[in-house]
């Protein structure tokens, strides 16, 4: 605890850039009102009809000024009479997203002021509810990943470090036992795990409202198994690696395909269906999996009985492994 609370660089990584990236993605993406397209049009009686619709800011153009604002981008479209009686042409940019939204609400609008008649009546009723925000999203996303770097890069590290320096033949030559010395690790990892944990969680709720639905006891039980198995896995990365730039590589090598694959900032479900099994299989999907689950759906351990049992066969696995590879020398 004392190397790790001497290296300010620690500090950081572990408690304050979590917040940092919540709060800048959590203002980048936040929910907004959908935004007023700029059109134009250079006929009064278009103009007309196109202001009846909340959604675009109709501007009146002399002629031949409407067109150079949809090729300098000031408008998203110019809509101009057709050569038949009634009739209108859309100029715009179909590869502009903006450009195909306006012209599906501008010919809406010119329909209706024509008298056209919907067959089927619709009302919007708008939602507005916590939960299906990104932040929410992301919140877990990054508890997550805080949970994996720590336990990997603080147990990986240390045990590396130690090794590089020969620590280890002095450590082995003390009446402490070789597990204790592990488990003091363990140890660390629990002390650090409420602050890692606490501080994010207790940011994103006071700060932009994060919902929290299920239960507290639920949400600690994964993130001590989370960081057990993380630690498990950080001890087999670590089990005969002698230098630093070593345990570096192989460290980021585990975990950026997870921070990749695994539905931090966006979701999974973009990829392939071919890789949905590997990508459900990886540990930290089933640890944000679980994390989301319990904060914005109210789930509890009945529920989540693949996630808790996922883990623990990563844990199982790998701290078994490790302990048949570790290297004291």
């Amino acid at each position: 605890m004392r190397e790790f609370f001497r290296e300010p660089e620690a500090l950081f990584w572990s408690l304050l850039f979590p917040i940092l990236i919540a709060g800048g993605l959590g203002i980048a993406f936040r929910n907004r009102p959908p935004d007023v397209l700029k059109i134009a049009t250079e006929d009064p009686v278009i103009a007309d009809a196109l202001r009846k619709e909340p959604m675009l800011d109709v501007q009146l153009r002399a002629a031949g000024q409407g067109e150079r604002a949809v090729r300098t981008g000031e408008v998203a479209l110019l809509a101009l009479p057709g050569d038949a009686p009634r009739s209108v042409v859309f100029r715009y940019d179909d590869t502009n997203p903006e450009g195909r939204t306006a012209r599906m609400l501008a010919d809406a609008a010119i329909q209706r002021a024509n008298g056209r008649q919907d067959p089927v009546p619709v009302a919007d009723r708008l939602m507005h509810e916590t939960g299906s925000r990104y932040i929410d999203f992301l919140l877990p996303g990054l508890i997550g990943v805080g949970i994996m770097g720590n336990s990997i890069w603080g147990l990986g590290f240390s045990i590396v470090d130690a090794r590089r320096r020969k620590l280890m033949k002095r450590i082995v030559a003390t009446p402490m036992r070789r597990h204790h010395y592990l488990l003091s690790f363990l140890v660390f990892r629990m002390t650090l795990l409420v602050v890692e944990v606490g501080v994010p969680l207790l940011f994103g709720l006071l700060a932009f409202g994060v919902p929290f639905r299920g239960s507290v006891i639920t949400l600690i039980g994964f993130c001590v198994l989370g960081s057990v198995a993380f630690s498990a896995i950080g001890l087999l990365i670590a089990a005969r690696v002698r230098t630093i730039e070593a345990i570096s590589g192989l460290t980021n090598v585990v975990m950026l395909p997870m921070w990749v694959l695994s539905g931090v900032f966006f979701s999974a479900q973009r990829f392939p269906d071919a890789v949905q099994p590997v990508i459900k299989a990886l540990p930290l999907t089933l640890l944000i999996d679980a994390l989301r689950a319990v904060m914005l759906q109210g789930q509890g351990v009945a529920s989540l009985t693949r996630e808790a049992a996922g883990l623990a066969l990563w844990l199982v696995g790998c701290f078994s492994i490790a302990l048949k590879l570790f290297r004291w020398r």
